[in-house]
């Protein structure tokens, strides 16, 4: 309004100037008399101009200070009354204003005095200071949705964020979100299930009890799909696919999917649990393409060992279930056909790398010096990757350089790219994922690769690979290639160290045949007898100094046990995740421990290793921070945290699998 009010001052200037040059004009042509009655008109016309712009400037100023004021009274009176929500905040969150909407949204919660994170913990404040981000969506405040909006207001002309207030709009989306909701949960989404181990749970009932044990196992999965109102269709004699609006999923997820321990409590004889595999395909815009998903959760989730739910949603995967023990049901017959493949491969490749994951242990240095041997027998090249060799392999690797055929075998991740052919096959063993093999870029230059392992099959598995053997209730990888290298050829004949190698891999990770150990095992163990291993020569191997069982006794020494949970951390001058593996093992031989975790820092990393005697599961607990491996023995590392700040993570994942463990 003040420019208004200038406008019009500058126009009466204008004008009182063009009269003054038209006079000056009259004057120059001689014509006096007419020019003076001209000036003193003039100047009568510019007192009176003079005079009246003094009165309406005063007038206008009273206007403008009349209007502002009603316009503060309208301003702050639509603030108040504003139909939508309006906070004020300062630059920290804390809560300056808010008008009476705001009393409605929050059912009439006191605001005053506290942060808005207290009550939108959506709201990132830097983000919105720095201008990255100026609409928060689908923030659910009490039962409604809403979608805020920020504006930055500066009280002061310098820039200074403590001199910024922010405005927060919420914008009411509840029924757009609950009619995109309605929409989403009608969708059909996919279930397969699979009873994983019908065959073997039928094999231990006697025989007038099984056909009322199957009819039990398929009533409850008939009762569980009519609790869904899905379809139902069974297509084999132990898998089924089930059509379910994804609404149903929802509740599920919510629940657990109890469904696992149900199928779990059917006792009909029976000497083994009945357990489930199931994997749920849901959130796309198609039936096929959910199935697509469900066929891969439900692979992930046998790959896990069974006994659990698989969600694929998109790109996020979710686990539930996998708590119970591994029981051993795979095949001689599928160990002949992986080997007959392997070796097809290895005959069409010029050369074979053969190689582990990071920090090999010796069951993976075990596995991998038995296929070699195989492969090397065919006078096939063959490479075994390794990079820095590790205390708990030492041993074995200086028993195995010993032998002049072993002299050019291992080569490092850098001579690789020397020696690799257009045409080559890569084996990897004792890994499956791409956090923990040794050299993911290597993996990705050889176009066939091969994957031999017994961990449960984690989120971030290699895929793409041309023959995969994960097999979850092996013992150990050294198990498998055991078994694999009598299919491989015919009269296999292994050196007295590879033999070693083999079951030094088997002792390992059984703790000399006490964990995870199956009739497959002994028959393992019983064929590299026969090859000249002896559990003497691998006691010898495998013995301590003294100053090692010392280090050993100070980390034990430093444990601390809650619910039958130890938990100890290595002092600053041990750093060998080899021997905190050790003392892990050793915690479990203590009266009251049933699982023990212990945590170790190497340089800029920091790695935890979880054993448990199998009541606690280990690897559900360690899965939830990055890591994975069995239910009795699990394991995961840190790049970026202190080994504090590990602690902390490590007890709140264990306390949170505790807290499930006893809503179940």
């Amino acid at each position: 309004m003040d420019n208004k009010y200038n406008y019009f001052e500058f126009n009466n200037k204008i004008y009182m100037v063009a009269m003054a040059f038209f006079i000056g004009i009259i004057f120059y042509y001689g014509h006096y008399e007419v020019g003076m009655l001209a000036l003193g008109l003039y100047i009568v016309l510019l007192v009176y101009n003079t005079y009246n712009s003094k009165i309406k400037k005063s007038e206008w100023k009273k206007f403008i200070e009349n209007f502002s004021s009603k316009l503060d009274i309208a301003t702050t009176s639509t603030l108040v009354k504003l139909p939508f929500p309006l906070i004020i905040i300062g630059y920290t969150g804390n809560i300056l204003w808010y008008n009476q909407s705001v009393i409605t949204m929050l059912e009439g919660e006191d605001l005053l005095n506290k942060n808005i994170r207290d009550i939108i913990k959506e709201i990132n404040l830097k983000q919105v200071l720095e201008g990255k981000k100026n609409v928060f969506s689908n923030i659910k405040i009490k039962d409604n949705y809403y979608e805020i909006y920020t504006n930055i207001v500066d009280t002061n002309e310098n820039t200074n964020d403590k001199d910024k207030i922010m405005l927060l709009y919420f914008y009411d989306i509840t029924e757009k979100t609950n009619l995109i909701k309605g929409i989403n949960g009608n969708r059909e989404s996919v279930m397969l299930v699979e009873v994983d181990n019908l065959d073997d749970v039928i094999k231990t009932t006697d025989e007038d009890k099984a056909p009322l044990l199957i009819a039990d196992i398929e009533r409850t999965i008939n009762s569980y799909a009519q609790g869904l109102n899905a379809v139902l269709k069974k297509y084999t004699s132990n898998k089924y696919v089930i059509v379910v609006q994804d609404k149903y999923i929802e509740k599920e997820i919510e629940k657990k999917f109890d469904i696992l321990d149900t199928i779990r409590e059917i006792s009909n004889g029976n000497k083994l649990a009945v357990t489930l595999s199931v994997g749920v395909g849901r959130g796309e815009d198609t039936p096929l393409k959910n199935y697509e998903f469900a066929t891969s959760a439900k692979e992930l989730a046998l790959g896990r060992g069974g006994d659990q739910v698989v969600v694929k949603k998109g790109d996020k995967i979710s686990f539930f279930g996998g708590k119970t023990k591994e029981v051993e049901k795979r095949t001689k017959v599928r160990a002949r056909v992986i080997a007959h493949a392997l070796m097809d491969l290895v005959k069409e490749s010029n050369t074979v790398f053969i190689m582990g994951h990071k920090n090999a242990d010796a069951d993976c240095l075990g596995a991998a010096i038995g296929l070699y041997s195989i492969i090397k027998s065919t006078n096939k090249e063959c490479y075994i990757i390794q990079e820095a060799v590790s205390s708990g392999t030492k041993s074995i690797m200086d028993v195995v350089l010993e032998e002049v055929e072993y002299k050019n075998t291992f080569i490092t991740v850098e001579k690789f790219k020397s020696v690799k052919s257009a045409n080559s096959l890569l084996i990897i063993v004792d890994a499956h994922n791409e956090s923990h093999v040794l050299s993911l870029d290597i993996v990705k230059e050889v176009e066939k690769v091969v994957i031999i392992d017994h961990h449960r099959k984690a989120q971030d598995f290699i895929q793409g690979a041309v023959l995969s053997y994960i097999e979850p209730y092996a013992s150990s990888t050294s198990e498998l290639v055991t078994e694999m290298i009598q299919y491989m050829v015919d009269k296999p004949k292994l050196k007295h160290i590879e033999a070693v190698s083999l079951l030094a891999g088997i002792c390992v990770d059984t703790k000399n045949f006490y964990f995870k150990t199956g009739v497959r095992t002994f028959e393992a163990a019983a064929f590299l007898r026969r090859h000249g291993a002896d559990t003497l020569d691998i006691k010898k191997m495998f013995s301590d100094d003294l100053n090692i069982y010392l280090k050993r006794a100070d980390i034990i020494r430093s444990a601390k046990v809650s619910n039958e949970i130890a938990i100890a951390v290595c002092p600053e001058n041990i750093e060998d995740t080899v021997l905190a593996a050790q003392a892990a093992d050793e915690l479990l031989n203590i009266t009251g421990i049933q699982a023990s975790f212990v945590i170790v820092k190497i340089g800029d990393e920091v790695f935890v290793s979880g054993r448990s005697l199998g009541r606690i599961n280990v690897q559900l607990i360690l899965e939830t921070l990055g890591g994975g491996g069995h239910m009795t023995m699990a394991g995961t590392k840190f790049t970026s945290l202190k080994l504090e700040e590990v602690l902390v993570k490590l007890n709140k994942a264990i306390d949170k699998y505790l807290r499930e463990g006893e809503k179940q």
